[in-house]
């Protein structure tokens, strides 16, 4: 989508014509790449489904509200990510767990999920992003698996290109060597 018809569609979701038709067009515009997002840091096909939800509750209840200081898939991203980690964290607290242990019980649902399409290698390279902390974890997702650029990274995470940079070559690093060790 380009600048002109993401203002366009920006214009119509703000303004009262015709609001839910502009709605899903923005649905239908970003639902997969957020639903890939969002399933790299929840892992389950139906957890995924259910925070996906959210955040369009979420953004069409704050649509009137966004300014324009980033660009919108950046915002929508930027919520998604918020929302996975909200998920997350009330998931690891309803387990009685660390962050860092509930991802690893994730990582071991992964082999049962009947939607998980990946053959052992990619049940490896989850199981060393699995290892990295939770600001490496989601540069690498987003960057490794949805290809984002780092000034795309840089608007939705709000963290400079040059640390952005420096935590995908640490994460980066560390799944390389927890690859060769495994």
């Amino acid at each position: 989508m380009n600048n002109q018809e993401e203002e366009n569609l920006l214009a119509d979701l703000q303004s009262n014509r015709d609001i839910d038709k502009a709605f899903r067009k923005l649905v239908s515009l970003y639902k997969q790449r957020l639903y890939w997002h969002i399933r790299n840091m929840v892992k389950n096909h139906d957890d995924t489904n259910d925070v996906l939800q959210n955040v369009f509750v979420k953004v069409y209840k704050n649509i009137k509200k966004f300014k324009g200081d980033s660009k919108l898939y950046s915002w929508l991203y930027r919520i998604a990510t918020n929302e996975s980690i909200t998920f997350l964290n009330q998931k690891a607290k309803t387990y009685n767990m660390s962050s860092e242990e509930f991802n690893h019980k994730l990582i071991e649902n992964l082999e049962a999920d009947m939607y998980y399409e990946g053959d052992q290698i990619q049940l490896k390279l989850q199981k060393a992003i699995a290892t990295l902390p939770e600001k490496q974890r989601q540069v690498f997702n987003m960057k490794y698996f949805q290809e984002l650029k780092y000034r795309e990274l840089s608007e939705i995470l709000e963290t400079s290109e040059g640390a952005l940079k420096a935590s995908y070559h640490l994460a980066s690093k560390k799944i390389e060597e927890y690859l060769k060790n495994n």
